[in-house]
């Protein structure tokens, strides 16, 4: 460009008019370039707020315990002989699970026996049978001190008629008088002795059935059906009374036991349907409650409560399991699980509103297969976005597929 044309005054012009002619040329559009205009219209589902039964629930954690267990022990000292079971062994009732040696016993019975025999004999009884009953009055020496009785008894009503006659001598009467008294003491004293060899007798009777319960204890029984879960002692050892052999639990049913805090504990009844799983299975199970502790810890301030659960072969003793006790069944407000939005910890729904999105934050509750409780923030009846994504307040929307309630519950 010449600078003496830039300087005169049309050489401003005619460069105001370039500059302006190629300002215009760049903001000109260029054919195929879309409109600059905002988001599209974005086509969504919708689907209504329903009330739907709903159940209250306590939740709790605990384990499975068996419904009974026992550390069987021997009642009397002696040497292993036996031991018929080993870890795991399945037993029912009256099954031997060990044998202490018993000819020792054996031995103590034949002793009491023979002894029972005599004190039977001792009282004229046959020396076997288990009839130890007889009066006193029937006994040999009973009877014999009782005819002894009879005849200075007689003696001395004769010697006393005589000396009413005058015939009977003062002698004579202190003779028989003292005969009558020391056959009536010794008819006494038959009795009592009578009565301590019936005693005896009964003592001996008692000596018997101990030995004979001593001989039978030598034997250790399941005393319930159940699974061995330790072996405690082997075989060859000697074993004072009370030494434990082996436990014992009882694994069907089990016990299925909970820890309720105080703050729960309110509703809880027997009866009442109980919901749970074991750790490591995502199986629902389902039985009810059966037992409440009348009582709360004095340190963790829980509830125990307990409920019976049919093993169906897969639990383990201590099992860890999380439960639901169902309390009440109620109505509440629900959605669709697909319709809430989760973000930064906000609890959030769409609706559409004059055909724009518009977010709800809402307060959720319970969940179930499907839906998801709302508590605070929508109603009964008011219509939400399913698989909202990334719908923004104010985005212009249409709806091409709502979902009737109906539809919409039963989904649920």
């Amino acid at each position: 460009m010449n600078l003496a044309a830039v300087r005169s005054p049309l050489g401003w012009l005619g460069a105001a008019g370039a500059v302006l002619g190629l300002l215009a040329g760049c903001g000109r559009q260029q054919p195929g370039a879309a409109d600059p205009v905002g988001p599209p219209v974005r086509e969504v589902r919708t689907a209504p707020a329903v009330a739907r039964p709903m159940e209250r629930t306590v939740d709790a954690t605990g384990f499975l315990l068996p419904h009974e267990a026992a550390t069987l022990s021997v009642k009397v000292s002696g040497r292993l002989l036996n031991l018929a079971v080993d870890l795991g062994s399945a037993v029912k009732p009256g099954d031997l699970i060990a044998q202490v040696e018993p000819r020792d016993y054996e031995l103590r019975v034949q002793q009491t026996e023979a002894a029972l025999a005599q004190a039977r004999a001792a009282l004229g009884l046959p020396l076997e049978g288990t009839d130890d009953h007889i009066p006193p009055e029937k006994t040999s020496p009973v009877l014999q001190a009782r005819a002894v009785l009879d005849e200075a008894a007689k003696n001395r009503e004769r010697v006393l008629r005589l000396a009413e006659q005058g015939i009977s001598s003062t002698a004579e009467q202190d003779t028989v008088e003292a005969a009558f008294k020391v056959a009536r003491s010794r008819y006494e004293s038959a009795l009592d002795d009578a009565r301590t060899r019936q005693a005896a007798l009964a003592q001996r009777r008692a000596e018997l059935e101990l030995a004979r319960k001593q001989l039978a204890d030598t034997a250790v029984r399941a005393p319930f059906a159940g699974v061995v879960q330790e072996r405690l002692a082997n075989l060859g050892e000697f074993l004072p009374a009370g030494s434990p052999v082996v436990r014992l639990v009882q694994i069907s049913p089990l016990r299925l036991r909970l820890e309720i805090p105080e703050r729960k504990t309110a509703d809880l009844t027997a009866g009442q349907t109980v919901r749970f799983t074991v750790e490591g299975s995502p199986e629902i199970h389902e039985t009810q409650l059966a037992r409440l502790s009348p009582a709360l810890t004095d340190q963790s301030r829980v509830m125990v409560v307990e409920a019976d659960v049919d093993n169906p072969g897969t639990f383990r003793v201590g099992a860890f399991v999380r439960a639901q006790i169902v309390v009440a069944k109620e109505r509440g407000v629900a959605v669709p699980a697909e319709a809430l939005v989760v973000f930064a910890g906000l609890e959030k729904v769409i609706s559409v509103r004059d055909g724009r999105a518009q977010e709800r934050l809402v307060t959720t509750g319970r969940r179930g297969p499907g839906w998801i409780e709302i508590v605070s923030g929508l109603d009964v009846g008011e219509a939400v976005v399913l698989d909202p994504g990334n719908l923004q307040t104010g985005q212009a929307v249409r709806v091409v597929a709502p979902v009737p309630a109906a539809a919409s519950s039963a989904s649920s």
